[in-house]
């Protein structure tokens, strides 16, 4: 999932253009402070969002498991106080490990789901990220095949060549790809040739409101068009009307995901009794 990325914070020293950007820096350490507090204590939990058919809603493809970081008292601190901050750092890498090792627990708790987790194209080269995932695969090779790693369209771009390599030792061990915010970053697309995602996720800047903007309805479909024609499993992000649902499904995606089909919930919703929604 993409989120809102802010300004570099300014280092100690640093002099400010007003009082009001000084209060912003103040304000953006103190974040920073909770979060690596909140990494220290492990107070990070997934939220859960489905990804639905769209010929068949009522039947979830996959959920994407999202990393949720907490402050003393539980309060979720948004992600985008702090992941434009964090990408580039330690922290941020330590987010990507903890939300891999939660997402590997919940896939061998249940052999029944699939679960995308994301990651940036920074923690490839990071050991702990790596030994997380080797741990989590060990002793049952159902897990690989049932995780997709998301990497968004921006983070992809800044190191393809590693990126593809990446990307293909796990696909041969079952792991599947997706690549976020399609369409955010314009990726060249002489990459797509190159990189062998199996999933794109159509960026939420051309699906929502598309059933009443033409430009979009011929944006999404030229996006699904490259998906198809590269072989990648495309799914709509950001859906949240039944007109814009009836839309997608018509162009052709192959999958959506967003509010009108269910909030990222902390609770798993496999289990819950038949029926039952998440809240």
């Amino acid at each position: 999932m993409a989120y809102d990325v802010r300004p570099p914070i300014p280092q100690p020293g640093q002099d400010f253009d007003s009082p009001l950007s000084a209060a912003v820096a103040e304000r953006d350490r103190e974040t920073l402070d909770l979060v690596r507090r909140a990494l220290d204590d492990r107070n990070v939990i997934l939220a859960f969002q489905p990804v639905v058919q769209a010929r068949q809603p009522q039947r979830v493809a996959f959920h994407e498991g999202l990393v949720r970081v907490l402050d003393p008292t539980g309060r979720i601190i948004p992600a985008g106080d702090f992941m434009g901050a964090v990408e580039t750092s330690e922290l941020g890498r330590r987010i990507d490990c903890l939300a891999l090792e939660m997402g590997l627990i919940a896939l061998r708790r249940d052999p029944t789901i699939r679960m995308s987790v994301n990651m940036s194209a920074r923690s490839i080269g990071y050991p702990r990220w790596n030994e997380t995932l080797r741990d989590g695969l060990r002793g049952d090779a159902s897990v690989a095949e049932r995780l997709i790693l998301e990497i968004t369209e921006s983070s992809a771009m800044l190191m393809p060549d590693i990126v593809t390599v990446f990307m293909g030792d796990l696909q041969r061990q079952g792991i599947s790809f997706a690549l976020d915010d399609f369409g955010a970053g314009f990726t060249a697309f002489r990459y797509l040739r190159e990189f062998f995602f199996d999933i794109v996720k159509i960026d939420g800047q051309f699906i929502r409101g598309i059933s009443g903007d033409v430009d979009n309805q011929v944006l999404a479909e030229a996006l699904v068009t490259i998906g198809k024609h590269f072989d990648m499993f495309t799914v709509a992000e950001s859906v949240e009307s039944a007109d814009d649902a009836n839309c997608l499904a018509a162009i052709g995606v192959d999958c959506m995901q967003g509010y009108f089909f269910g909030a990222p919930s902390t609770l798993p919703p496999w289990r819950l009794p038949d029926g039952q929604k998440s809240a």
